[in-house]
């Protein structure tokens, strides 16, 4: 079955002389799905990570890798299920003395197997499809760190791996830079279909790209479910660290992040029950957002859309309540609103941005924006409000990226 746990880890414990850090995990990686393990600094995920990939062995428990223990896997199919993974190390790990055209190239002559058009073929795909225009024969001391991070994950990708491991991806960026990553690692699961597992504490940013997510703690796994089932979550250790993880704006847009985007829903509900107040939603989709990061780079499709949620926030009124609900998605409470009153916000707000356009660093290219409106009903829950959005009335708009 493709839902089947791919890598499991079973009472693994390790400890570094007096220091215990891992005591007892237990953890299962889902095939053909991103799981991001999450924790406070130092409590193990990255030596949690060395142990999935061999880097590092269990003081005892097993890991299985498809079902295999990998401790007692003969010397043949260990070599053939490292071939199965790559990672992509914190810090990038690029070799200095190396041109970014032979560190990416490096996994494929390592093993020695393919000619060296095949290789000069497959690096500059990676160079193409990572936007790394001119910088081939450039040394990573020549180049920005945004750009170290994607010549990393160019050489995790090269060699078309079944698992991927990402340990803190997203290190040391900015805001539009962090979420360019996010977003090539999630655009490039779905192309490939590879298992992610992302050792990260960019709270919630990384929960869009996720389909479950692990939370370390004290060497042990505390919680395991879905980034919804995250936000859900009674234990009061894991509700902690959530709360105090997440800031209240997003750092790409300005917003609340998704979390708090709710919180406020259900204010709004709680009104409308109590007082009779009706209120709407509308849910704002950027449709073509890959089309975006393919022909003008990850990088200016992220700067376009944080100039997108910036007009947007200056055109809608006081009260009118704004936030990020995916990589590609805004929210937004339209108190004291009908949908009748949400369809005149709606008509007024497109008319205004197309007037101005979306700032950005490309021309020649446009947002296609489908908007949907719902109205709420007494205690409907928000998932029901925005599939409602998402699949009855709505209306898409062109905004130019100037």
């Amino acid at each position: 079955m493709p839902n089947q746990p791919i890598i499991q880890c079973k009472h693994v414990a390790k400890a570094f002389g007096d220091n215990r850090i891992l005591n007892g995990v237990d953890l299962s990686i889902h095939k053909g799905e991103i799981t991001t393990i999450i924790g406070k600094s130092g409590c193990g995920k990255s030596v949690l990570l060395k142990h999935v990939i061999g880097l590092l062995k269990p003081d005892s428990g097993t890991i299985l890798i498809e079902g295999h223990p990998l401790s007692k896997m003969k010397r043949a199919m260990r070599k053939a299920v490292k071939r199965k993974f790559s990672y992509m190390f914190q810090g990038t790990a690029l070799f200095d003395s190396m041109t970014v055209f032979e560190n990416i190239a490096l996994p494929l002559v390592e093993r020695r197997s393919l000619p060296k058009a095949e290789i000069q073929k497959e690096v500059e795909e990676k160079l193409r499809q990572m936007d790394l225009h001119d910088v081939n024969d450039k040394y990573p001391s020549q180049i920005s760190g945004g750009m170290k991070k994607r010549v990393a994950l160019a050489r995790a990708l090269v060699t078309q791996p079944e698992i991927v491991l990402f340990d803190e991806p997203t290190t040391g960026l900015d805001p539009i830079r962090k979420n360019a990553v996010h977003s090539m690692i999630s655009d490039y699961q779905k192309r490939f279909g590879f298992t992610g597992v992302v050792v990260s504490h960019e709270i919630p940013d990384v929960f869009y790209i996720s389909q479950r997510v692990a939370m370390l703690n004290e060497g042990q796994i505390l919680f395991e479910g879905t980034p919804e089932e995250i936000h859900r979550e009674s234990n009061p250790l894991v509700k902690w660290f959530i709360q105090g993880q997440e800031s209240r704006h997003d750092d790409l847009t300005g917003m609340a992040p998704q979390s708090q985007g709710e919180k406020r829903f259900n204010e709004e509900m709680a009104r409308m029950r109590r007082y009779e107040n009706v209120f709407s939603l509308i849910l704002l989709t950027v449709e073509n957002i890959e089309e975006i990061n393919e022909k003008a780079g990850y990088e200016a499709g992220h700067a376009a859309l944080k100039n997108f949620a910036d007009q947007m926030r200056r055109h809608l009124r006081i009260t009118d309540i704004c936030s990020r609900y995916g990589m590609n998605k805004i929210m937004v409470i339209l108190p004291l609103t009908d949908k009748n009153q949400a369809r005149t916000v709606r008509g007024k707000l497109a008319a205004e941005m197309e007037v101005e356009g979306v700032s950005a660093t490309t021309s020649d290219l446009s947002f296609s924006v489908r908007v949907g409106i719902a109205e709420a009903k007494k205690d409907s829950p928000i998932e029901e409000l925005i599939a409602t959005a998402e699949s009855g009335e709505s209306v898409s708009y062109r905004f130019r990226i100037q």
